[in-house]
């Protein structure tokens, strides 16, 4: 048996690590009414200082987040109108109305159309003439376009009005993100568990989905990536992935969604004997990580993180920039209500690190046609300081500091 089958790899069957999980009794509390009703007002007051009359919400996150209202978007628009003065319209298909009134979270009147109606033109006949119009940015373009054409409307792009009020956390929005971290940490160590040589990925992610679902998640894994060997140096994986072999690098990248927060974990380990190489690049990757949280400071740019990552990759021989073997891509991503949000942790971001920012860190090394490194843990920022969500690897033969 190989040694490092004590520290939590390999030795184990699915169904023996399925049967350990249990999910917490203790869950966070559901945002409250009066959250939402703060978000509104926050973008009502936004509304007024860029001079603007209303904003446009699309199905999806962006209508969930301000108005408790969760309607996944389709080629129907489905959304809402808010208005500076606070009072709110949804857009709706007339005959998904009774449907829609069992999710509606905050209260609005309604701007119904028909299946043959232009529903920007139905929206046009409740405005005035020159309404300066706040777009949702995750509206596609055929709908945005039919405002740019309607005459009743001077359009702009809601982005950065969004951007700014959602990337700033709650306390209670914190804790939905921790809950499912939570979640998906219990996974990644019962996946390193199951670990034998010929598993599929297939297998392991049929696993990985199932034991979120075992943990309380009905819609098990938002999503996964599970590499072996050389298929690690491809950072979102490859058509054909093998199946594991002794000695292989081991690269899990998965997430759930809890009441529509999202988790994020990366773990790479070694199934075996890790080479020189392989343990020297990890321990490279752990530092660019610990730069990476260094550098998170309030009141630095985004950028800075980034910035000192790179410094801290050069000082280990890698990069410089974007070369390889080094960090081909940005040092992280923001996370919430969905999985790649603002801020990004990249060079030229200037937005501010403030309190209420979560992001990812995971500043992957990868060494072509070999293997890569990620590690991906995310922190938020207090007003002390930044703080991990979850605890980053141990080792490469130790992950999870068994």
């Amino acid at each position: 048996m190989n040694s490092n089958r004590s520290y939590g790899i390999g030795g184990s069957t699915p169904e023996e690590e399925l049967s350990k999980l249990k999910a917490p009794t203790a869950k966070p509390a559901p945002i409250q009414d009066k959250e939402f009703q703060d978000r509104i007002d926050k973008a009502c007051a936004a509304i007024k200082k860029e001079g603007l009359d209303a904003l446009y919400l699309n199905a999806g996150a962006n209508l969930y987040y301000f108005t408790n209202t969760q309607w996944n978007p389709s080629e129907r628009l489905v959304g809402a109108i808010l208005f500076a003065d606070g009072s709110l319209h949804y857009v709706v298909p007339e005959f998904e109305i009774g449907t829609f009134n069992d999710f509606i979270g905050i209260k609005g009147d309604f701007i119904p159309w028909l299946e043959e109606d232009s529903p920007v033109q139905k929206i046009s006949e409740v405005v005035k003439e020159g309404t300066r119009l706040a777009v949702d940015d995750s509206t596609p373009f055929n709908l945005v376009s039919r405002f740019q054409n309607n005459k009743k409307f001077q359009v702009s792009s809601a982005e950065k009005l969004i951007r700014d009020i959602r990337m700033l956390k709650s306390k209670a929005e914190i804790a939905h993100i921790q809950y499912a971290m939570n979640l998906t940490m219990q996974v990644h160590q019962a996946t390193a568990k199951i670990l034998k040589p010929g598993i599929t990925t297939a297998e392991v992610e049929s696993f990985i989905d199932t034991a979120h679902q075992k943990l309380g998640i009905a819609s098990g894994s938002y999503f996964c990536i599970v590499l072996f060997g050389q298929d690690s140096s491809f950072p979102h994986g490859v058509k054909s992935p093998k199946p594991l072999e002794e000695n292989d690098i081991v690269l899990v990248d998965t997430g759930c969604q809890y009441n529509g927060y999202i988790s994020d974990i990366t773990r790479t380990y070694s199934y075996g004997d890790a080479t020189a190489k392989e343990k020297e690049i990890w321990t490279h990757e752990k530092s660019a990580q610990l730069a990476a949280l260094d550098a998170a400071q309030l009141g630095k740019p985004c950028e800075h993180i980034d910035d000192q990552v790179r410094v801290q990759l050069e000082k280990d021989g890698l990069g410089p920039d974007y070369n390889l073997p080094g960090l081909p891509h940005r040092t992280g991503h923001g996370i919430g209500l969905e999985i790649h949000e603002h801020p990004f942790i990249l060079k030229g971001n200037a937005i501010k690190i403030q309190s209420g920012m979560t992001f990812s860190i995971e500043p992957m090394i990868v060494v072509p046609q070999e293997f890569g490194v990620r590690l991906e843990d995310h922190i938020y920022m207090t007003d002390e300081g930044a703080q991990w969500f979850t605890e980053p690897a141990h080792s490469i033969d130790n992950p999870f500091g068994i």
